[in-house]
């Protein structure tokens, strides 16, 4: 697994999923429609809906999806979602794998995503330090933040020299399983921690276990633990915060390297100080 500039997670699609819908209307509203009722109007786009289902559907699976699965997994006919994919297709939204077995999801929605100011924004303020945290350290290091039930992660440095273990931008993963999903969960409200563990799916004791492990890793600081997906890194992560409330996550991945540059005691200073670094200027900065 370890390579030059390698990453992992290759078999997830390299996206953001932003579900972002205006409220239109197609045609009036008729006089009935328009009285007040106990339910707030819905104004529908059919069309749109269905688009959305499929990118939806698409960034959820693992796999390419031909038309026949598509059809099945939402409940449409092939035939209402023959020209949508066509047309997604055209759009360069969705393309077909390779090997031909079905549609994946292009970067075009991960591209549009990271052009929003606060997305940019941390971005450009996190990279210098991400730079110097990288040479001090001698290993490579990532950004994530959460999208829905997930982890993504916006940008990465790798380590200096030709060989090093980084993460690719776009890389997802469940916040349960991830050392940023732990750091991210561990510095939010009790609201928002109620949310994503509806979310998440994660309910009784292993909620109660997840929340467990997120209070400890409030209570130092940082989340330090052997990775699951891949023998022999270590995950080193602290909080992003902003009004003390987690908006990204800062990761090493650690290798134990040889020669090493630093060992993994005094790495961890460097990440803990490096997120601060990063915090402090997002507060004072212009991150909307």
């Amino acid at each position: 697994m370890l390579n030059g500039r390698s990453g992992y997670g290759q078999n997830r699609s390299p996206l953001v999923t932003t579900r972002t819908q205006e409220a239109m209307a197609t045609k009036p509203v008729s006089p009935r429609a328009a009285e007040p009722s106990s339910r707030a109007s819905r104004y529908r786009a059919p069309a749109l809906e269905k688009g959305l289902d499929v990118l939806e559907l698409l960034a959820a699976d693992k796999s390419p999806l031909n038309l026949s699965a598509i059809s099945q997994r939402l409940g449409r006919s092939s035939g209402e979602l023959f020209r949508m994919l066509q047309v997604l297709e055209f759009k360069g939204f969705i393309t077909t794998a390779e090997n031909g077995s079905g549609y994946i999801l292009t970067n075009k929605l991960f591209a549009l995503a990271m052009a929003q100011a606060p997305v940019r924004s941390l971005v450009e303020t996190a990279l210098p330090v991400m730079r110097k945290l990288t040479q001090d350290i001698g290993q490579s290091c990532h950004i994530a933040v959460a999208s829905e039930d997930q982890i993504v992660v916006i940008t990465r440095i790798e380590r200096p020299g030709d060989l090093g273990f980084s993460v690719r931008i776009g890389y997802r993963r469940e916040i349960a399983r991830a050392a940023s999903g732990l750091v991210l969960f561990a510095y939010q409200t009790d609201e928002v921690r109620r949310t994503w563990l509806k979310r998440c799916r994660i309910k009784g004791e292993a909620a109660d276990a997840f929340v467990a492990r997120a209070d400890s890793v409030r209570e130092r600081g940082h989340h330090e633990a052997d990775s699951d997906f891949v023998r022999g890194i270590v995950d080193l992560s602290a909080p992003i915060l902003r009004s003390d409330v987690a908006v990204a996550a800062l990761t090493v991945p650690f290798v134990h390297s040889n020669p090493l540059v630093m060992e993994m005691a005094q790495a961890v200073e460097h990440v803990r100080a490096a997120a601060r670094q990063i915090s402090n200027d997002i507060v004072h900065g212009d991150l909307p």
